[in-house]
């Protein structure tokens, strides 16, 4: 009787003692459900924008390639052998200066024969004129003497000329190039001497798409240099083509930078172009890093202020935006938010619309290089 007394209560008890632990770990579940329902996630560190109405002025960016506002590729027009190289490759050169000399001492022995027949021609043409004029000698060999004399100036003339072609000058003030001649060589007609550019100003040529020629006039300013982000040379339109290539369906354009200073674009440069056009003003703006592109459509995270558990915190919103143009750092918005919102810059990767976070502005994004935030840096 003792004996099932106890193993009855042996068993009530284990009966118990699992109902206990069922009714615990069901419990110890609904508390952590809970705990995390119900936890405050910590704020979120960002850096922070406000969308400003301002004055944009939209630009037409474009690569061009620099060439000297004076360049030529030296050569002589006649043969000869060179007797003297008067330059140093990267020597600065005023016009009219000898550069290189070929031999010429064939020419200057014949000159003072041809300059003696000038003279003997000159005394012919003389008496005969005399003679002509006394009423003793004919109007033929007035004639004949005058026509002597016309040949033999010719013949100076052209021997002189020679000469002078014999000796190469610069035709402008620049910087000459590496010498591709030696002294001693034998010179063809069109060799090429060396490159001579005019460092002191350079033309940009580059083109435009055929849907925006239309805004390109004469003289509007440009801004050119050799990194998209940084375009410290001013220029002007100078000239525009009056047809669109059918192949590329770009327009040809053409710039002029009057100060190229310290000669620091070289001809044949490669180099960024932003034609600058009339301002437009209350376009709303953000920082390019604002805006988040995917599948559904470019959006930005707005700041707002709310309440939770009696304390105000700054909440985020994921907002769709269309957007505009860029320049620089800046990005145009066209709709989906208004002016003096407020829009989370950069830490957007850690968020999602609800999220709490926290201000830091101890970098302006607005000020950063616009190729640093096109590669993510």
């Amino acid at each position: 009787m003792k004996r099932r007394i106890v193993v009855a209560l042996v068993f009530i008890l284990a009966i118990g003692l699992c109902a206990g632990l069922v009714w615990f770990n069901f419990f110890r579940d609904k508390m952590i459900t809970q705990f995390f329902a119900t936890m405050q996630q910590p704020a979120q560190a960002v850096s922070a924008a406000k969308i400003e109405a301002k004055t944009w002025t939209p630009s037409i960016s474009a690569i061009g390639t620099a060439k000297a506002a004076n360049g030529v590729e030296l050569a002589f027009e006649i043969a000869g052998i060179v007797s003297e190289i008067k330059f140093k490759a990267n020597q600065n050169v005023r016009q009219g200066e000898v550069l290189v000399q070929l031999d010429d001492t064939v020419e200057r022995a014949d000159i003072q024969d041809v300059q003696a027949n000038v003279k003997t021609a000159e005394s012919s043409f003389e008496r005969a004129k005399t003679l002509s004029t006394r009423g003793y000698g004919t109007e033929a060999n007035l004639d004949q003497a005058s026509a002597l004399l016309a040949a033999a100036r010719s013949r100076l003339a052209r021997l002189q000329a020679t000469i002078e072609q014999k000796a190469l000058k610069a035709p402008f003030s620049g910087v000459i190039g590496i010498p591709r001649i030696d002294v001693g060589q034998y010179l063809q007609p069109g060799t090429v001497i060396a490159s001579f550019q005019d460092l002191s100003s350079m033309k940009v040529d580059f083109t435009v798409p055929e849907q925006r020629a239309g805004e390109i006039n004469l003289g509007q300013e440009v801004h050119i240099g050799t990194t998209e982000g940084n375009l410290p040379f001013k220029g002007h339109v100078t000239g525009k083509d009056p047809r669109v290539d059918p192949k590329t369906r770009l327009v040809s354009v053409q710039a002029l930078v009057e100060d190229n200073k310290n000669g620091a674009i070289l001809p044949g440069q490669f180099l960024h172009v932003e034609v600058i056009l009339p301002e437009q003003p209350n376009v709303m703006t953000v920082p390019q890093t604002a805006v988040i592109a995917s599948l559904y459509g470019d959006y930005v995270y707005t700041i707002d202020q709310e309440e939770k558990q009696g304390q105000q915190v700054q909440v985020v919103k994921q907002v769709f935006v269309k957007t505009g143009r860029r320049r620089g750092g800046a990005l145009e918005i066209v709709s989906g938010v208004n002016p003096g919102q407020q829009v989370v810059a950069s830490g957007q990767n850690k968020l999602q619309s609800g999220a709490t976070v926290k201000i830091d502005n101890s970098i302006d994004v607005t000020k950063l290089d616009a190729s640093k935030l096109a590669s993510g840096q």
